[in-house]
């Protein structure tokens, strides 16, 4: 039990990152009467639009960010980026805060060396080859070992930011600059190699893990641009095999990360069976479709096992599918057009996300299209998202 948000007795959550996906996170809170308090580093994030309070800070500054927890004194740390100071969060969590999932998943999961060690030296799951380079002439051996096409990734970013693929070994130093400069973590020149896997197809499995176990939706299949999602849908046609392996994969990384709250598994399929390649201890882009698709989406899933309120089951409702807007450059004075066309398309909605200005790449608004079947769904959700267009009012 809790009281109204703003009283005494309410009960209060603090998103660490405030983008679309934390925007739909404090709706969905705010509809159980939970207090929502929105962080990031710049001011107007989506989330901040509609939460109780806001604050701005750089999560990075360890120091900055234990001071307004401490002033805050929040129920629930919710962390929605990869960008923060995680020594703090398990400090915190030793005094007694409570992080979403735990403070550990959150440092596992914000740098790709701790969750694919974890992954592949301690579980034994299935994934690429990888090697990490700390320079460019350890990138070079480390391709020359693997073998290319290969992955360059920095160990921390989203978004796909500076994530390229490697397809000669001449393209060895672009690659290596390219991460460098998408790096979240800007003193940081340490990058993954991974082999390239040669998937038919790559899924997002959401794993919920709640006081009533563990639950999966239906498979989320997408398409990435740049290692950045552009269109997803769900549900993805699996056979059963695949799909129970798919599960045990994300059942042994969740666990093992533990904690309650959704997270998002991301798996390649290929003809020989299922691959690991990251995870999110918090709802994920591709998975923005279950808005479209299901009984409770996974913003609403997510808030419920945090709380530690029961589930007992996701309903998938309908076939569906998303598609993105992305920016093609940078304004402080964006605006999505195009509404009454996109909106004219059968059983399709749009989300803007009233973010404050642009840039080449950033989504700006998505199309989720539900129809009888996921490629009637996948025609009008693209369909939708070309409808809608970039609008500038700084243009002469």
């Amino acid at each position: 039990m809790w009281g109204a948000p703003l009283s005494a007795d309410a009960k209060k959550i603090m998103l660490l990152g405030s983008g679309e996906l934390g925007k739909e996170v404090v709706i969905e809170a705010q509809r159980l009467g939970v207090e929502c308090i929105a962080v990031d580093r710049y001011e107007g994030a989506p989330a901040m639009q509609v939460a109780h309070r806001s604050h701005v800070v750089d999560m990075l500054d360890a120091d900055a960010l234990r001071e307004l927890i401490l002033r805050e004194r929040p129920d629930l740390i919710v962390p929605e980026i990869e960008a923060i100071a995680t020594p703090v969060l398990e400090k915190l969590e030793n005094e007694g805060f409570r992080v979403i999932p735990t403070a550990t998943a959150a440092r596992l999961t914000m740098d790709r060396e701790g969750i694919r060690n974890l992954a592949a030296s301690t579980l034994g799951l299935p994934t690429a080859a990888y090697r990490f380079a700390n320079t460019l002439d350890e990138l070079k051996a480390a391709v020359a070992e693997l073998g290319a096409p290969c992955v360059i990734k920095p160990l921390m970013s989203s978004s796909g930011k500076g994530q390229s693929v490697l397809r000669t070994p001449e393209d060895a130093q672009r690659c290596w600059e390219y991460a460098l400069e998408g790096a979240r973590a800007k003193n940081s020149t340490r990058v993954i190699v991974e082999a390239f896997v040669p998937f038919e197809s790559e899924i997002t499995l959401l794993t919920v893990r709640s006081v009533s176990g563990t639950l999966f939706c239906p498979p989320i299949g997408h398409i990435q641009k740049d290692g950045d999602y552009v269109e997803s849908w769900q549900p993805h046609p699996m056979d059963e095999k695949k799909l129970e392996e798919a599960k045990r994969i994300a059942k042994a990384i969740t666990d093992e990360l533990g904690g309650y709250g959704l997270f998002g598994v991301e798996l390649f399929l290929t003809k020989d069976g299922v691959v690991f390649s990251e995870v999110s201890p918090r709802p994920h882009d591709t998975g923005m479709v279950t808005m479209a698709t299901q009984d409770l989406s996974e913003f609403a899933l997510h808030v419920r096992a945090i709380l530690g309120l029961p589930l007992t089951e996701v309903l998938l409702l309908t076939p569906g599918a998303s598609a993105t807007l992305k920016a093609s450059r940078s304004s402080d004075r964006f605006a999505v057009g195009g509404l009454t066309e996109a909106l004219s398309v059968p059983r399709t909605q749009v989300r803007v996300f009233g973010k404050p200005d642009s840039k080449p790449g950033r989504r700006m608004a998505v199309a989720l299209s539900a129809a009888e079947d996921v490629e009637t769904a996948r025609s009008r959700a693209r369909e939708a998202a070309g409808l809608l267009k970039e609008e500038y009012s700084d243009d002469n």
